[in-house]
């Protein structure tokens, strides 16, 4: 059983920063891409930024410049540094995991999601 669990979240004004992070534990061989999600009241989920294993980084246009993910191969862990919030970026924050469970098996793991709530 795998599970990915976040933390991080809170209330912080405009041009505050947070940190998230994310764990994955369980039973699976390795983890590959991970990634940060976002989903707003009354809109569709949307992908915030993903680092591969080794370490290549990919940010929606929305965040880049702002946001910085990072990642501990040995600890199964994502963080996701966010700074100079604005209250556009107020949603909750889901991380997914892509975990191989055995060679040319890998599915989407995801955590229950933790709120960001940015004030103006």
């Amino acid at each position: 059983q795998v599970h990915v669990v976040e933390s991080g979240g809170g209330l912080v004004q405009a041009g505050g920063s947070l940190r998230l992070s994310c764990t994955a534990s369980g039973g699976f061989a390795s983890i590959n891409n991970m990634g940060w999600y976002r989903q707003a009241p009354g809109k569709q989920r949307e992908w915030v930024a993903t680092v591969t294993t080794g370490g290549t980084t990919t940010y929606a246009d929305s965040v880049k410049g702002r946001f910085t993910i990072s990642r501990d191969n040995a600890q199964n862990t994502v963080a996701l540094q966010m700074n100079s919030l604005g209250p556009q970026d107020t949603a909750v924050y889901y991380c997914r995991s892509t975990v191989v469970m055995s060679p040319g098996r890998q599915y989407f793991y995801w955590g229950q999601g933790t709120q960001v709530t940015v004030s103006s």
